[in-house]
């Protein structure tokens, strides 16, 4: 992306009025010793995605040789925590990651810039090329998230298809999955118990049907089921629903009653993911960050296919998404916009990162063809698609103002998984719990509005 001659686009600075932080004098120095726009890039991934990252962002640089970039790398679990850390230390980055979930918040507090002009004028982004549902996660009128104001582009839409072991159904001689047609509960747990094995006679497992963690496994179990954590106003907690009981159930029965999945000691030993590696699972979760390690990793041939249905009928699962962002405080707001441009819209960064196989494309006419490209594995890529446009929804947090509530219901789960707690006595004694924090979230709403 060549730089363009700059245009002065107005940015809303208004909220900085009235926030709580106190957020002035963040960033950088106008220019570095070299005479050099400044920037700080905070970001985090998987080595995979970081190695594509720094890749990308030396193109920008060699494209705009005014601007130097400094990349702030975070893993993945230490992300939150260290960004929170920056904003209430006054130290916003210029160009960071956020999660939808925070849009509300940051934008009411002050810590996230109006891009919508830069979106809208510049002549590399085609916004009716990117993903609508992408490009809303980031959109806030002040009221209603998806409508207004644009405070950040898509990172990526994340789909979390579900994967399974081509070379295990292959060589036990079990027909391999349609990839139109889900399984239901019953058909998975059966196909997933002729693929759980003792192998070598020593009377221990040496294959599972699978091993899903609990945090980003049990949601397409529970839409599915026709059930959910919260209504569709966001302001009641639904866990006490029979529908989102039974799917639960149904989740902790894969290890306790169908024998599928590795018992906590054995994941503790070696977790499910490592197992996956190792060929060990039928079936496991894929994101699209997945496909260069399993490019590089995987000895076995693997594929995609539709998450088990519930009692609708019909396949569910979750698309995750990060934003980046633009920090209020930036004093370099043009150069800024234009790196979350590069990284979220321009074609030459994306291919970038699609090459990298580290993300799906943001945009959908890259995506289509990457999707029909059957040398980059796995072959069915167009699931990843399928649940962006038709059965996947976003986390259930995304639609209130803290997820607070919704963290709660994982932070107390794990005797329920081991069987001494049980089901309908967990969901009895977290659903007020929940509420309570779901409340305070509403409240907290109101008032900062």
């Amino acid at each position: 992306m060549n730089r363009k001659s700059k245009k002065m686009f107005a940015l809303t600075m208004s909220a900085l009025m009235t926030t709580s932080f106190a957020l002035a004098g963040c960033s950088g120095d106008e220019a570095g010793a070299d005479g050099k726009v400044e920037l700080t890039f905070m970001f985090r991934g998987n080595p995979e995605e970081l190695k594509a990252y720094q890749a990308t962002v030396k193109r920008f640089e060699e494209a705009n040789k005014d601007v130097k970039v400094t990349m702030v790398q975070t893993a993945p679990d230490q992300y939150d925590t260290k960004l929170k850390s920056a904003i209430a230390g006054r130290k916003i980055p210029d160009v960071f990651f956020y999660n939808p979930a925070q849009v509300k918040a940051y934008v009411n507090s002050g810590v996230l810039l109006d891009i919508t002009e830069a979106v809208e004028t510049s002549e590399d982004v085609k916004l009716d090329d990117i993903w609508e549902k992408g490009v809303d996660k980031y959109r806030f009128d002040g009221k209603t998230l998806g409508e207004g104001a644009i405070y950040g582009l898509p990172k990526d839409l994340g789909p979390f298809a579900l994967g399974y072991n081509k070379t295990m159904f292959e060589d036990a001689g079990i027909p391999l999955p349609d990839k139109d047609k889900p399984y239901t509960w019953d058909e998975f747990v059966d196909v997933a118990k002729q693929l759980t094995k003792d192998t070598n006679g020593d009377g221990k497992m040496d294959q599972y049907g699978t091993g899903f963690n609990v945090n980003w496994a049990l949601q397409p179990f529970v839409w599915s089921n026709g059930a959910d954590w919260i209504n569709e106003d966001g302001t009641k907690v639904t866990i006490d629903d029979p529908k989102f009981i039974e799917a639960l159930q149904f989740f902790v029965d894969q290890q306790l009653k169908h024998g599928i999945t590795p018992s906590i000691g054995e994941t503790q030993t070696l977790d499910t993911y490592q197992r996956w590696l190792k060929g060990q699972l039928a079936f496991f979760p894929v994101g699209p960050w997945d496909m260069a390690a399993f490019k590089e990793q995987l000895k076995f041939e693997y594929d995609l296919l539709p998450w088990p249905a519930g009692s609708t009928g019909k396949a569910s699962g979750w698309v995750g998404s990060l934003g980046i962002g633009v920090g209020s405080t930036t004093k370099h707001k043009e150069e800024a916009a234009e790196l979350a441009m590069y990284l979220s819209a321009d074609q030459e960064g994306q291919q970038a990162l699609v090459d990298a196989q580290v993300q799906l494309p943001n945009s959908m006419e890259i995506a289509d063809n990457w999707a029909a490209d059957t040398s980059i594995k796995p072959e069915n890529k167009q699931e990843f698609l399928d649940l962006i446009n038709d059965y996947g929804r976003g986390f259930p947090a995304e639609k209130t103002y803290t997820a607070e509530w919704y963290d709660e219901f994982f932070k107390n789960i794990q005797p329920v998984l081991d069987g001494k707690t049980s089901v309908e006595d967990y969901v009895k004694t977290a659903q007020p719990k929940m509420q309570k924090l779901l409340d305070a979230a509403i409240e907290q709403e109101k008032q900062a509005n």
